[in-house]
């Protein structure tokens, strides 16, 4: 398996979702990285310096060696390129690829809109269209829940960077006032995720 030169420094914040996909699978892959914590209540994101890695101002944001990288999506898809040889992650046959690239435009879509827009509103208090958000959450995980009836894992019976992408604001999204209750497909599934190799958890938001 190909290392990194030095390990991979990692802007985030550590109640960002979109971080914490990308930690997460910094994790999976066993890959080595420094975490550097962006304030952005102090709105440290939107500073000259920041600014001059991501020009939308926001986190994540990895550097790894001369290359600088923003948008979780874009570094998932990155990492399991240049470091993932096996192709596990991110299948190069074209229909298997064609089925992980479907979840990344729903973690972009759907799941942006409904649970992480809910739990943006209620952990940091974001003025959002809340009953909205929590009912295109509602209908994501009851098509998640069926799609899950007869596959472990959501581009099929081996994770990839799909179950990534969509896992950290389907598991945070109580906090957003979003039950998981009616769900127990969607609900053994990341209990699947979370009992992978390297598996590590986003810290959950105050009450």
């Amino acid at each position: 398996m190909t290392l990194p030169a030095s390990p991979i420094r990692l802007y985030r914040h550590p109640l960002s979702g979109h971080a914490h996909r990308v930690e997460l699978f910094l994790s999976l892959l066993r890959l080595p990285f420094e975490r550097i914590d962006v304030d952005l209540k102090g709105g440290a994101q939107k500073t000259p310096e920041f600014l001059s890695k991501n020009a939308f101002g926001q986190v994540p944001v990895i550097e790894d060696g001369d290359v600088t990288l923003a948008d979780s999506n874009a570094i998932l898809v990155y990492l399991a390129a240049r470091y993932d040889p096996s192709g596990r992650w991110l299948p190069r046959d074209p229909v298997a690829a064609a089925h992980v690239q479907r979840w990344l435009s729903v973690a972009a879509g759907q799941l942006a809109a409904g649970p992480a827009a809910a739990r943006i509103a209620s952990v940091f208090g974001r003025k959002l269209d809340v009953e909205q958000a929590r009912g295109i959450a509602a209908q994501l995980f009851a098509v998640i829940d069926q799609h899950l009836a007869d596959q472990r894992f959501l581009a099929g019976d081996e994770p990839t960077l799909a179950d990534v992408a969509i896992y950290t604001y389907t598991a945070h999204a109580p906090e957003g006032g979003v039950s998981l209750e009616p769900y127990a497909n969607l609900r053994a599934w990341l209990a699947r995720v979370e009992g992978l190799p390297g598996f590590v958890p986003m810290k959950k938001a105050l009450s």
